[in-house]
């Protein structure tokens, strides 16, 4: 079971973390002449500048609406959400957030596949407009699985709704999956997230020797001992066989889709995409959820144990689409050292926004130190 960095005694932490440090209304005045530049409009207005309030701890994200008048005469009204990298006094939780790249995947999937995607609007490279590039792309009205507190721990509409409507959600999810997977994009199109035409070693190793050089920028200085022995976990239980990659959501998980009546209207977060085994996205969909049912189970909440189990992703994953899933603990390993690597960096900006104490050990920057422990000596799925 995965320790989170406090106590069960305290109860569940429901702080969000810090993750601007941008004022708001600056952001409002920078967007409005921005905005007439780009579409060439008059009487710009910006209004209801604001963050969500539930879910995202890397990317900036802002909410506003903006109308303007175009130059046809007609009156153009956007709910938009704008993407940007956070302000480099904010500890960035990632050395770089490929904006272009997240607009570009995302106009290709939702020109190319069924996948529910926002409709994107605008790239800006210019980063003296708010400091950072962005884009921006149409809001879309959902309801998004809340990380804080975890849907796991009750009092949601996931964890309220019945077995067969979450079941029903936990399909369609792998079904949007094997949408993204399938795209019919060439190597060309795709090539600035990686080589399609690689084999399958190839692109793996290609994908954890990233993984590998991102966490020794975050980590480097002081490397975390259970990061450090996963690693090398990895390298000794290395897949025989990896078929070819596909296009890699990368952060492929419920809290990044929004759903309507448990079915996916909007999928979000595209900063981790790239070219990889198929594995690596059905693995992190499962660890994801375990990571939440372990956080609830620690602070002794029944949470959803029967949610997004390996065997049953796999079987419908192959039902969709014929493939059979390789080398399953190893993905999942894969997977929680991914997320390990992230939370120890997210933890370090909360220690250093005053939001939580230092660990006494630095595996306490992992909040699954244990659960990989168990992964590594093979407990965890005995």
């Amino acid at each position: 079971m995965s320790e989170p960095s406090r106590n069960a005694e305290a109860g569940p932490d429901a702080t969000r973390p810090q993750t601007s440090t941008r004022d708001p209304e600056a952001l409002r005045a920078a967007l409005e002449p921005w905005l007439a530049r780009r579409t060439g409009g008059a009487d710009v207005g910006i209004s209801d500048v604001r963050s969500p309030q539930t879910n995202g701890m890397s990317s900036e994200t802002l909410l506003f609406d903006a109308r303007w008048t175009a130059p046809d005469g007609e009156v153009r009204f956007d709910r938009c959400v704008a993407r940007l990298a956070p302000a480099a006094d904010a500890m960035p939780v990632f050395p770089e957030y490929r904006m272009r790249d997240q607009f570009t995947v995302m106009a290709l999937v939702g020109e190319r596949t069924a996948v529910p995607v926002p409709r994107t609007l605008w790239y800006e490279s210019d980063p003296e407009i708010l400091g950072a590039e962005f884009f921006v792309m149409e809001r879309v009205e959902g309801s998004v699985p809340p990380d804080i507190l975890p849907y796991t721990f009750g009092d949601n509409w996931l964890s309220d709704a019945t077995d067969a409507q979450r079941r029903v959600l936990q399909d369609a999810t792998v079904a949007t999956l094997a949408r993204i997977h399938a795209i019919p994009a060439t190597a060309e199109e795709v090539t600035f997230l990686g080589d399609l035409t690689a084999d399958g070693d190839t692109a793996l190793r290609s994908h954890v020797d990233g993984w590998r050089a991102y966490n020794a920028w975050a980590h480097g200085r002081q490397p975390i001992p259970i990061l450090e022995k996963t690693f090398a976990w990895l390298d000794a239980h290395w897949p025989k066989t990896v078929d070819a990659p596909v296009l890699s959501w990368g952060d492929a998980r419920i809290g990044n889709i929004m759903y309507r009546d448990f079915a996916p209207v909007a999928v979000l977060d595209w900063e981790m995409a790239g070219i990889a085994p198929r594995e690596v996205d059905l693995g992190w969909l499962v660890f994801l959820h375990r990571f939440f049912q372990d956080l609830a189970e620690f602070f002794g909440l029944p949470g959803l144990p029967d949610f997004m189990a390996l065997d049953d992703v796999a079987e419908e994953y192959a039902a969709l689409t014929g493939y059979q899933v390789r080398d399953r603990e190893f993905y999942e390993v894969y997977a929680a050292l991914r997320h390990g690597i992230v939370m120890a960096r997210v933890n370090q900006r909360r220690i250093r926004f005053g939001e939580q104490e230092a660990p006494e050990e630095l595996d306490g920057l992992v909040n699954h130190a244990g659960t990989l422990e168990r992964m590594l000596d093979g407990t965890h799925w005995s």
